[in-house]
């Protein structure tokens, strides 16, 4: 594996010091492939009309959920496009069913107004995951038409008033991006410190208007992970599906380069295949074998399944220094 091992090692040096060995499975459930945006790079958009929709029924994520309490994970993640068909009660009346399993909640739902992240913070949502994808403007607005970045950044920082514990990140590689070393997603993540940290390859997607343009190398999506971990050592960092997609011992590489959290798809297989953010799509098999593989993997490189929630050191930290400024 011709990496940058003084960089990879380093950053693994400094995960196991700031967050430890566990690795934190959280259960993912991706409940609607619908979108009502048209982000040039993604197998979701609107304009897609090769992919089969689906919506789950909620019936059917809490049977996916109920896997998540067998397995012992501490979270699910709700995960779909900007589904334009959601009703937020609805999310309300689910985040509070999955609260009464014992599950921590985290949303990755895109999008929406500041009363309705309020209305499913008061359900019970304990996280939100919302990428920025690229901290340059132009570009941004160019891969997702309509969008803003400023819009983006205020949208998180509407979610961290409201004391979610918010997610960012960005993509390794997009066409269009002239800055190879992310200098500038590396300071947006230093100014906004994020509770977790997204960062994957772009993959193509023949059925989108970048489906010609090559991924990066495992190596750069390495490096940048490592990046990331030494930007931000005590946040909670995923080795993604996406690396695994890009190469088959992604994953592994991931948690040997500074992540510290998995997400085991929990979604049933028939809505897995349509789930198609891009081709080739690493671990679509059932929620159980997806388990099994994962524990293998932890045994393999003798990492102990994360217990509990796993909440955001940086959010415990915060709320330590407001009690003792409050105390002075």
């Amino acid at each position: 594996m011709p990496l940058t091992a003084d960089l990879l090692s380093q950053a693994n040096q400094i995960r196991r010091s700031h967050v430890g060995d566990e690795v934190h499975l959280r259960g993912l459930i991706e409940i609607s492939n619908h979108c009502r945006c048209n982000c040039l790079y993604c197998g979701l958009r609107k304009d897609n009309r090769k992919i089969s929709r689906y919506r789950m029924t909620t019936k059917e994520i809490l049977i996916s959920a109920r896997l998540a309490v067998e397995f012992g994970y501490g979270t699910v993640v709700l995960q779909a496009g900007e589904d334009p068909e959601f009703a937020p009660e609805a999310i309300a009346t689910l985040i509070q069913q999955l609260k009464n399993l014992g599950l921590a909640v985290t949303l990755s739902l895109g999008e929406w107004d500041r009363q309705t992240y309020l209305l499913w913070k008061q359900a019970g949502a304990d996280r939100y995951l919302m990428r920025h994808e690229t901290a340059n403007p132009k570009l941004y607005s160019t891969l997702k038409p309509g969008k803003k970045l400023h819009d983006r950044l205020k949208n998180l920082e509407t979610l961290r008033e409201l004391d979610y514990q918010i997610g960012a990140g960005f993509m390794i590689g997009l066409p269009g991006d002239y800055d190879p070393e992310h200098r500038a997603d590396l300071a947006l993540l230093a100014r906004l410190q994020p509770d977790m940290v997204g960062v994957g390859p772009f993959l193509p997607n023949p059925d989108t208007p970048l489906g010609n343009f090559k991924a990066p190398t495992i190596e750069e999506a390495l490096s940048l992970l490592a990046k990331v971990r030494l930007t931000l050592p005590s946040a909670h960092l995923p080795a993604t599906t996406a690396l695994e997609t890009l190469c088959p011992q992604g994953r592994r590489w991931g948690l040997e380069a500074g992540a510290n959290v998995i997400m085991p798809n929990l979604t049933p297989w028939r809505y897995q295949q349509h789930y198609q953010l891009y081709p080739g799509k690493a671990q679509i098999r059932s929620p159980v074998d997806n388990h099994h593989t994962l524990v293998k993997l932890l045994e393999e490189l003798d990492r102990p399944l994360g217990k509990g929630p796993g909440h955001s050191l940086l959010r415990e930290r915060r709320q330590n220094d407001g009690q003792a400024n409050r105390m002075d």
